[in-house]
Formats: structure tokens, sequence, C-alpha cells
């Protein structure tokens, strides 16, 4: 078994808490930091610490912190554009793998396409079955392929949320050599929208027979190679993106983290639809 997912199922509870949602703001460790570094003498580097000498370096550190505390706005200020700047980084080194990755983001025959597949336009969707947001956004997904005829959807399998996640994960890459486009997705929307009670492989399982599927088939092809293939490629593809956790999409050109809402997703396809990029300006 693809060893990043065993290794999900160990750390499922804390994923949970953090994949789902978008990065948490840096604010209280920059704090920390800060207040300590006002608590502390000012050290110069070298070889400038070498000009000045010990009550030197004091004076100055005592003018640092004074002015900082009559403006601690600096302090806001500056946390505000480190964390702009964080921003940006991750989302152009994210851009920038996407674009080195496109051909297997959006065409890998370890995948699966539903709504249209000659569509003009690509939204490739990082998912798991256990992900209450994923559960959340299932129908914001729905109404935009019911919306735009020419939209082309790739679902990527990815387990993070523990081995029942894997399991379920590992059924329905299995039911791909048997259901395409609508009958796939009737499977997926009906495990995906389980509720109440943790998906594994029963329950992807019972969801596969309820769609009509060969339930001795599906048993052989689970234990094939493409089952493992296709879950290390994923795994590769969100190594590459920075992927922690679902949903995530790509769209156009951009990596979007969260179940973000039909209005952002839209707006982002309409701009690749005008400028070819997710964000026109």
């Amino acid at each position: 078994m693809f060893d990043r997912t065993q290794s999900a199922g160990i750390r499922g509870a804390q994923v949970q808490r953090r994949a789902e949602t978008s990065r948490r703001p840096m604010r209280r460790w920059l704090g920390a930091a800060l207040a300590a570094l006002l608590a502390a003498p000012l050290w110069a580097p070298a070889p400038a610490a070498a000009q000045f000498n010990e009550q030197q370096k004091g004076e100055i550190g005592t003018i640092i912190k004074d002015y900082l505390m009559k403006n601690p706005e600096v302090l806001r200020d500056a946390i505000n554009e480190l964390e702009a700047r964080t921003t940006r980084a991750e989302s152009e080194a994210r851009n920038k793998a996407v674009s080195e990755n496109r051909e297997i983001l959006t065409n890998s025959p370890n995948s699966i396409v539903v709504g249209n597949p000659n569509g003009k336009i690509t939204l490739v969707e990082f998912f798991d079955y256990n992900c209450g947001y994923c559960k959340t956004a299932l129908p914001d997904l729905t109404r935009l392929m019911k919306d735009q005829p020419d939209l082309r959807v790739v679902l990527k399998d990815f387990p993070v949320l523990g081995p029942g996640s894997v399991e379920a994960a590992q059924v329905a890459i299995a039911l791909r050599s048997q259901f395409q486009g609508k009958k796939y997705w009737d499977f997926h929307t009906k495990l995906l929208g389980t509720r109440g009670k943790a998906v594994g492989k029963a329950e992807a399982l019972a969801a596969a027979k309820d769609t009509g599927a060969d339930m001795a088939r599906l048993a052989k092809d689970m234990e094939g190679p493409t089952v493992s293939a296709s879950l290390q490629e994923v795994g590769k593809l969100a190594d590459a993106l920075s992927l922690s956790g679902t949903p995530t999409y790509v769209v156009g050109d951009e990596v979007v983290v969260g179940a973000v809402g039909y209005d952002q997703l839209k707006t982002r396809l309409d701009n690749v639809r005008k400028c070819g990029k997710a964000s026109c300006g």
C-alpha cells in the first residue's frame, strides 16, 4: 500500500483539523517571536556587531524597543507584510508546479473524468470520501457541471484522512474499469454523500453494488496494479503542489485550496474562458 496514505492514517485526526481548511494565520507565533525579540538584547550580525561594544548594543536595543512600544502598529504591519509575502511565494510556487505538471493533472489515464469529457475548460478536484468540506462542496461542483456544459472535471482520489479513506479510494479507483461518466458520477455522489458515519471499504462496496457494479470483477480489479499506481501518482502531484488536504481544486493556472463555494469557482472558470488564467488583470 502507498506509504503516504499509510502515514495519513496515523495522523488522520491532525490532518482533519488542518487539511480541510485553508492555512491558519501565522500571527500567534510571529507575535511571540517579536515579543521575545523585544525582551532580548540587540545583536547585530557579524561583522557589524564588532563595531559596537556591549553598552552601545544595549543602548541601540533600548532605542528600538522604545520606538516599537510607542509605535506597535509597526509590528502589525510587519506581520501583515510577512504573511502577504509568504502567501504570494506559496501561490507562485504552486502555479509553477501546475504548469510543470499540466499533462498529468488534466490527462492522466489514472484519473476519472466527469462532466463533458470533451469540454474546453478543465477543473481538477483533489478529494477524500471522508472529508466533510468535500461533502459540503459537492453541490457546488454538481451545479457548475449543470450550468457549464463545456466543463470537464477531473477527479483525483487523495485519501488523507485515515485507513477508511484509503480503502474507499481503492474501491473507487478499481471501479473505473467498469464505470465512466455519469455512471461513475452516480457512484461518486452516493459515496461522498454518506452522512453520519465514517466511509470505508464496506460503504464503498455498498455504493458500488447499488449503482450496478459487477462485484466479482471489482474485487479482482482492486488487487490490480492500477490502484496503487493511481495513489502514488496523486501523492506525487500533491507533493509537487504542496497540498495537505481536501478539497483542493486546480482551475487554469491556479491552485484553489478549500471549499471556497460556487461563486469563487465560477469566477475563476469564467476568467479562464476570458483570458486563459484564473485571475485576469
